[in-house]
């Protein structure tokens, strides 16, 4: 943890003006630092942003990454969704600026104890039911990170004896300098974000960051079925604790005991937070029932294992709502469980010609050129005791801000739909 004062006077120019920019930004006019922001795209959302932050002192390029903004800069903070290929941070670099990512900035003024969870796959189930636990424990949590809520926006109000559950992503890993959790939890590593990275190996160096500076003092929850990260166990410096799929939980539901039991949680209080859990929203999300057909909203699910989850359990016949922005992931390994569960798919956002080639050998497909007309489509294909299943696959940018913006522009058009047929 560094001085807060460390900041005050320092030019720093934020890259991004999403989510994690915004909150960057305005913790670091809160610490005192003359604060510049860049931005590639423009819209009206975007130029309404930002002109709050000029009536704060900021000042913001929109539609353009110039190098001219860089100039005289002390530090570059990153947005995950900004990689190494941007003109900005190569610029950055050539310069000898320092670059750090939103996850680091926090870290540094960060009092709290860090439980940071990355994975493929149930991050955010995780990273919720560890927060539930600590507060079932009566401490002071605060759930965060790649979960929707950035780890700079509250990261001004905690106190050195909280507790902090960070979602953490691959992207947010890749400008760390210092992060260091007190405990680091890994639940699995499959395919995704190809469209990033160049291969396997390079995105599982990035999951790997997430142990750079543990050490001896600190924990490492890693899953042991899991080939991959068994092989990280040995590299890692921090005090190993495994977990595993049993007959009494599951994989997500062990990590977190395992969690809870290193910060010394009753037993009695973990069980009683995993009774009480009814899922997490947009990740198998029960939307509901009408005229026979059930309405299933997993937009989480931007990768092929995460499809495979929900299609695993859910039951059959299935009309499965998927695409958007592909990221270069191999689609053969969920081909026989669309033959055996999925009677139509109906395709939507930039992928749709790549998911048409890949499926339409093994299952019926249609296209929609909007996720209400796909919605519609599905329904008038459908019949009683259907499950309309909207569980992508791809990233949602190409038609969306976010996951979560796909996820409840579902569901709205879900009950408009039901309300007008009713």
């Amino acid at each position: 943890m560094v001085d807060k004062d460390y900041f005050k006077g320092k030019k720093i120019l934020v890259v991004g003006l999403g989510r994690s920019g915004r909150a960057s930004s305005s913790l670091l006019l809160n610490l005192g630092a003359k604060v510049f922001i860049t931005e590639k795209d423009i819209n009206e959302k975007l130029k309404e942003i930002a002109l709050q932050f000029k009536s704060k002192g900021v000042e913001v390029e929109l539609g353009r990454h110039t190098k001219d903004f860089l100039k005289g800069k002390d530090l570059v903070v990153l947005s995950p969704g900004v990689d190494d290929r941007n003109l900005i941070v190569e610029e950055a670099e050539r310069m000898g600026i320092p670059i750090i990512s939103e996850i680091e900035l926090a870290f540094m003024v960060c009092p709290a104890k860090i439980i940071a969870v990355s994975g493929t796959n149930g991050k955010t189930t995780v990273t919720s039911l560890i927060g539930r636990c600590l507060e079932e424990a009566n401490k002071t949590v605060y759930v965060c990170g790649n979960i929707g809520i950035p780890f700079s926006s509250l990261v001004l109000q905690m106190k050195k004896d909280d507790f902090v559950s960070l979602e953490i992503s691959s992207f947010q890993l890749e400008r760390i300098v210092n992060f260091k959790p007190y405990i680091s939890v890994l639940l699995n590593f499959s395919p995704d974000h190809l469209d990033r990275y160049r291969n396997l190996e390079e995105y599982l160096e990035a999951k790997k960051r997430l142990f750079l500076n543990q050490d001896s003092q600190d924990f490492a929850v890693l899953n042991y079925d899991d080939p991959y990260i068994r092989e990280i166990a040995k590299i890692v410096k921090a005090k190993v604790v495994f977990f595993r799929n049993n007959d009494r939980i599951n994989q997500n539901f062990s990590a977190v005991e395992k969690v809870a039991q290193i910060l010394g949680i009753d037993k009695e209080k973990i069980d009683n937070v995993f009774s009480n859990f009814k899922g997490i929203e947009h990740r198998l999300e029960y939307i509901g029932e009408f005229k026979g057909r059930i309405f299933i909203n997993d937009s989480k699910a931007t990768n092929v294992e995460s499809t495979i989850w929900a299609l695993d359990n859910l039951n059959p016949p299935i009309i499965l709502i998927a695409g958007g922005r592909n990221k270069g992931l191999n689609f053969e390994k969920i081909k026989g469980k669309i033959l055996e569960k999925v009677k139509l798919m109906v395709l939507i956002g930039e992928s749709k010609e790549i998911l048409r080639k890949e499926f339409k050998d093994i299952v019926k497909i249609k296209e929609a050129d909007s996720l209400k007309e796909a919605v519609e489509i599905a329904f008038n294909q459908s019949h009683p005791k259907d499950t309309i299943l909207l569980s992508p696959m791809c990233a949602s940018f190409d038609m969306f801000a976010n996951y979560e913006e796909r996820g409840n522009i579902f569901k709205q058009i879900v009950k408009d739909l039901t309300s007008q047929n009713a």
